[in-house]
């Protein structure tokens, strides 16, 4: 007894400075996480450029300095890509303007109804030409999103009439007509949208923008069929993968989150589709059954729902043939058109790993452009100066510096280049000598 409360005498007095030891080690440790996700110390840089030195890509890098500017992300957070993609998926954008813009309601051949949004420009465009931006989201994303907002106010501003497609089924307050929605590489709705533009507008010339999943889709519409770039001017791609299929595995592990990532995206899919779930596995539906509900239910994962239900929109046999057709990494090779690919270093969607395709690309054709920058996170690319972001972004103002340095070179390129602005230059330099 006495030798008990020796021990409870002599461990008492030392508990709180064994409690303050414990709070400074915690504290320290949250200090430690907190400055290595803020990662204050990283550097700020212009963004890591691949491209040839063609006169068409030298004076867009001229014409449109903000890609050869250095990105300085705000100082106390914006050097994280968790917290850029945070702050995206959360707030989408600070003073999101509301763009005014018609609703248009597209017939499909399977009896689907694709929709998207139009909104007339509020300025004359600087080269006093027709232009239109064809637009396509990010995954289960529309028109009415933050970030979609922000660019189509900016861009009506800068004088450019503005599409922006509405995935199938992505709309809360939209009823499918038909048991299939969007997927990762399906093209149709897309398609059916810039159709409608060029017969409604026949002088209009189009730059094609895709965000993320959207980047996808579009790259491999302007690659499946050369005449899908009929009149278009240029493509601006922003932080997509690529290749499904060798963007899975990277999708399961846990270095930057990304098991954590994609869970999070997992769990949205299933909402949309659940949203949906009388249409799709109703009696008019054939290529669902209970047991595809049973599993979506358990799914923790996107390339689960991918098999299970996506997949079967289009009749995939499996999931290899599913992610092999419907990636743009197939069908990019064949865009001839100008294109400008824009990744992050710090995006924890997509891995480091697949940014050798845009890179390769880069290296082999002489009309893309890879800007890779160190901060943005994925579709994040705040600017500010220590704290509060601004409201417009440093991709908002690329694209759009992009598309008018495009439109600037059709103006006063070379006649010999009269076929547009990815003729060959060779052609010039053999006429003018």
């Amino acid at each position: 007894m006495n030798t008990h409360e020796s021990e409870v005498y002599t461990v008492a007095p030392e508990m709180p400075a064994m409690f303050d030891g414990m709070k400074l080690a915690a504290v320290a440790t949250v200090l430690y996480v907190i400055v290595r996700c803020l990662n204050l110390k990283s550097p700020t840089a212009p963004p890591d450029l691949t491209y040839q030195d063609t006169a068409l890509n030298l004076f867009l890098l001229k014409s449109c300095p903000v890609l050869t500017k250095e990105y300085i992300p705000p100082l106390l957070w914006g050097k994280s890509g968790h917290l850029q993609t945070a702050l995206y998926g959360k707030l989408g954008r600070v003073s999101s303007p509301h763009p005014f813009g018609l609703r248009k309601y597209l017939p499909m051949q399977d009896g689907a109804t694709a929709t998207f949004d139009l909104f007339e420009p509020l300025a004359g465009h600087q080269s006093r030409e027709d232009v239109t931006t064809v637009i396509c989201p990010g995954i289960g994303n529309h028109s009415e999103k933050h970030y979609i907002r922000t660019f189509v106010d900016y861009s009506q501003k800068q004088g450019y009439r503005c599409a922006v497609l509405n995935h199938l089924g992505a709309l809360p307050n939209i009823e499918l007509t038909s048991p299939r929605m969007f997927t990762y590489g399906c093209t149709w709705e897309f398609a059916a949208m810039v159709g409608f533009i060029k017969k409604t507008y026949p002088q209009t010339k189009l730059i094609v923008v895709g965000f993320s999943l959207g980047g996808n889709i579009v790259c491999k519409f302007l690659g499946e069929n050369r005449t899908n770039q009929e009149r278009v001017l240029c493509c601006v791609s922003v932080c997509q993968g690529y290749s499904a299929l060798r963007a899975q595995e990277t999708f399961l592990q846990w270095d930057q989150c990304r098991r954590f990532y994609n869970f999070l995206m997992a769990d949205n899919m299933k909402k949309i589709i659940l949203s949906h779930r009388s249409v799709l596995f109703g009696v008019g539906s054939t290529k669902m059954v209970d047991t595809d509900l049973s599993r979506l239910y358990t799914a923790t994962s996107l390339m689960q729902i991918d098999d299970n239900i996506m997949r079967k929109f289009h009749g995939h046999n499996s999931l290899k043939e599913y992610y092999e057709k419907e990636s743009c990494v197939h069908y990019i090779h064949n865009i001839n058109v100008p294109l400008l690919l824009v990744n992050s270093g710090d995006d924890p969607l997509v891995h480091n790993s697949l940014l050798t395709i845009p890179r390769t690309l880069a290296e082999k054709k002489e009309n893309v452009i890879f800007a890779l920058t160190l901060h943005g996170g994925h579709l994040g690319f705040f600017e500010g100066a220590v704290l509060f972001p601004q409201p417009l972004t440093w991709m908002d103002k690329v694209i759009v510096g992009y598309a008018n340095a495009i439109c600037q070179w059709e103006k006063q390129k070379p006649p010999c280049q009269s076929q547009g602005a990815h003729s060959s230059e060779t052609k010039c330099q053999d006429s003018t000598s």
